[in-house]
């Protein structure tokens, strides 16, 4: 199914294509000992967990030594996908639940990424900054909001001010109400044509 990722990003190198066929295998075989993506939507991997991750990356094309964190990355989405994608930047992964995080080095090593870093860590603890915090529907967004807020680097470089880039589906109105003034939301509907886009967005908050 990297044929599908191929559509949308076609300038893949080799190696990408090779890291991206493995998650195939690597994700059935660890979804089959620890229950990190639902039975249901394993079948789906590539649409609904990799090119979803993927979707940060046509809102924002992180420069080399970008540091990026991913809240609450589970099995490493959306992290591992963007750090295949983004080699010359720098992912931090972290998880409250250790065996998701155990999974995602494993992945990790496996395909050899040297640009990611994981770690059984709740976001209150972290205390370096980054350029980037990333996340997909972690929790409701004023909470996201209240973990992250003091860790945005003021480091700028890249096209797009520092801040938060948000995977969230339906109706955010209510959620987003107190940061509306702030927010982009760009449709990710705009740039993948398959139905389980409709509705998915990914939130940018500059900080």
């Amino acid at each position: 199914m990297v044929s599908l990722l191929l559509k949308y990003f076609p300038n893949l190198t080799e190696t990408q294509q090779h890291q991206f066929a493995q998650l195939e295998h690597l994700y059935e075989h660890w979804n089959a000992q620890i229950n990190v993506i639902s039975r249901k939507d394993i079948e789906f991997l590539y649409e609904r967990h990799i090119l979803h991750s993927l979707g940060i990356a046509k809102v924002m094309d992180f420069k080399p030594k970008t540091n990026i964190m991913d809240v609450g990355c589970g099995g490493g989405f959306p992290g591992i996908p963007l750090a295949i994608l983004f080699p010359h930047s720098d992912f931090y992964l972290i998880d409250s639940i250790g065996k998701k995080i155990k999974v995602v080095n494993e992945i990790v090593n496996t395909i050899g990424l040297r640009n990611v870093t994981a770690e059984h860590k709740r976001a209150e603890e972290v205390k370096d900054k980054f350029e980037f915090v990333v996340s997909r529907a972690v929790t409701e967004f004023p909470m996201f909001y209240r973990w992250i807020q003091n860790k945005i680097s003021k480091n700028q470089f890249n096209d797009l001010p520092n801040g938060i880039l948000y995977l969230k589906g339906g109706n955010l109105m209510d959620e987003f109400r107190d940061f509306e003034k702030r927010t982009v939301f760009y449709e990710l509907r705009d740039f993948f044509i398959e139905d389980f886009f409709e509705t998915k967005k990914v939130v940018y908050l500059p900080m």
